[in-house]
């Protein structure tokens, strides 16, 4: 069955609402998803207002790696909402937000997924933010507000995209795959990687480089990508998508990479991620 066609191109769903969608669930698990939605979605009236206006952008790590006032804000509201409403959580932002909670609940949160993407106007930049309960992740919701569409997902409950439940494509065959990946800030380990891309790319029916990691991996969910790999990823870059694409039936791992910064993030249908591993272990990717 290819999910792609049912959920994405095919007759049309009728849509159920967050209250039916989440009606089997726990009620602080079903407002916690609500909430991040809320957030996600908050942050992302900020990136489309900061479309109107000349931006202030300063240099992060490398000449290539980038922070707005947009990033900021964004951070700043939900850092603030989520004070308001839950004091005691945890909070882990990429803009520095790094709040030590009691509760047991950690909020994992990238405001502007896809800053490159934003400041050139390129249409791939999303606000995403997911939730851990007692260090292990439970929601993700991811707001691409470059396209106006919401992923959202609470584990053992399935994956949703605007209220229509999504599926990772059942595609067996390497060959066959449309495959994502992402390159580092680093300019000597883009070299590095792109060692790897070429050798992929004669593998695989083609790749993807969308630059925005949350966004990689609800493509996985929803049936427009078969695989994703990257490294040099941080928590907040995954976090939400890594649920979203879990909930939405492919498997996503954190194998050794070969270099770079920390676990590489590998996601695919289970059908097809023994032969992708493979793949990227001989072309160099992972240890």
């Amino acid at each position: 069955m290819s999910s792609h066609r049912s959920d994405s191109q095919g007759p049309a769903v009728l849509r159920s609402g967050p209250e039916s969608r989440w009606a089997a669930a726990p009620t602080q698990l079903a407002e916690l998803v609500a909430l991040a939605v809320d957030l996600a979605r908050g942050a992302g009236q900020v990136h489309r207002r900061g479309l109107e206006s000349t931006l202030r952008v300063e240099i992060k790590s490398s000449p290539t790696d980038l922070v707005s006032e947009v990033d900021r804000e964004s951070e700043r509201l939900i850092v603030e909402r989520l004070s308001a409403v839950r004091p005691d959580d945890a909070i882990l932002a990429e803009e520095g937000t790094l709040i030590e909670g009691t509760s047991g609940v950690r909020w994992v949160i990238d405001p502007l997924d896809g800053t490159t993407n934003y400041l050139y106007g390129y249409p791939a930049f999303a606000a995403s933010v997911a939730v851990e309960i007692d260090g292990k992740l439970e929601i993700g919701a991811v707001y691409d507000s470059s396209a106006g569409r919401c992923y959202e997902a609470l584990n053992g409950f399935g994956a949703f995209c605007d209220d229509r439940p999504i599926h990772a494509r059942e595609q067996p065959d390497l060959e066959r795959s449309l495959v994502a990946t992402g390159f580092s800030y680093d300019a000597k380990q883009r070299e590095r990687q792109g060692s790897v891309v070429a050798v992929v790319l004669g593998r695989v029916s083609d790749i993807r480089r969308s630059g925005a990691a949350a966004l990689d991996l609800c493509h996985i969910a929803a049936g427009h990508l078969d695989a994703y790999w990257e490294l040099d990823n941080a928590p907040w870059d995954y976090a939400a998508g890594s649920v979203i694409a879990h909930e939405a039936g492919a498997e996503v791992v954190f194998p050794r990479a070969a270099h770079g910064c920390g676990p590489s993030i590998v996601a695919a249908n289970s059908s097809l991620i023994p032969s992708f591993l493979d793949l990227l272990q001989e072309a160099g990717a992972l240890a």
